[in-house]
């Protein structure tokens, strides 16, 4: 109890660390931890493909590259912290389900439900911008830290147990996920997000797009996972909407006419 307690101090007293240098949290779990995590995550995925059925990168190649392209416009915006060390690649689950989730690491998982759900390319880069700043401000690590302590995650990492694998992916993007960000990541995601598309040429409010679209269609009694409703849907579209007037960036549509041509490319 007093290691993990320890753990805990030390992620709450060193959290805060600048964009320009080391995170202090990097001496508790290095950047290359998440790498190798995500990638024990990733070959669960495929060890489990009726679960998560992802789309063929040969078959599906063009519809991947459209939508790597699409986060590489983030990852390249210079507001990441850890842009040269995640792999912020993408891959496409098809299954007709209102879901996206990020492994530590970076690696992105975007089901065919929700792509084909939002009108807008500019709605689907906020969803994107938030999932790449759960990421990169690593929350689920510091969450999964608290929870499981520094040895235990090390040793998922290093795939010591497949059972490990398996139980932290069901945590994050299994059905009734129970790996809930509190409500600071919350607001931090949505506040990021809103950060990263101010740098490209999409409207930076797309995550409050989301989720209006998600109250006219009466879904925000069943919001998904990835982004929870605590905060409630309609104060997060406030503070989005906040955060886009301070940083002064576009709230109108770019909307590029061949992202309709990217959902006719998915099964």
């Amino acid at each position: 109890m007093r290691k993990l307690t320890t753990v805990v101090v030390l992620i709450s007293l060193l959290s805060a660390g600048c964009k320009d240098g080391p995170k202090p949290i990097d001496l508790v779990f290095a950047p290359s931890d998440d790498v190798a995590l995500g990638n024990q995550l990733h070959d669960e995925i495929l060890a489990n493909p009726e679960e998560y059925p992802l789309l063929d990168e040969t078959e599906h190649a063009d519809a991947i590259a459209y939508l790597q392209n699409m986060a590489d416009q983030i990852i390249e915006s210079g507001e990441l912290d850890y842009a040269e060390t995640f792999d912020y690649k993408v891959h496409i689950i098809d299954a007709d389900v209102l879901n996206a989730f990020a492994a530590p690491g970076g690696k992105m998982y975007f089901y065919t439900g929700l792509i084909k759900f939002l009108e807008k390319e500019d709605d689907l880069m906020g969803v994107m911008g938030h999932e790449i700043a759960h990421a990169d401000r690593r929350h689920s690590v510091r969450q999964m830290l608290e929870n499981y302590g520094v040895q235990w995650l090390l040793s998922a990492a290093l795939g010591e147990d497949p059972n490990q694998a398996a139980t932290l992916l069901a945590q994050i993007a299994g059905a009734g996920a129970s790996l809930k960000f509190s409500r600071s990541d919350e607001a931090d995601a949505d506040s990021y997000s809103v950060e990263y598309l101010s740098q490209t040429s999409y409207r930076c409010d797309g995550a409050a797009i989301f989720f209006q679209k998600l109250d006219s269609a009466g879904l925000t009694s069943s919001t998904p996972e990835f982004l929870s409703t605590h905060p409630s849907p309609e104060n997060r579209v406030q503070d989005i909407q906040a955060k886009a007037a301070e940083v002064g960036c576009s709230t109108e549509y770019f909307a590029p006419a061949s992202y309709n041509d990217f959902k006719a490319m998915l099964p």
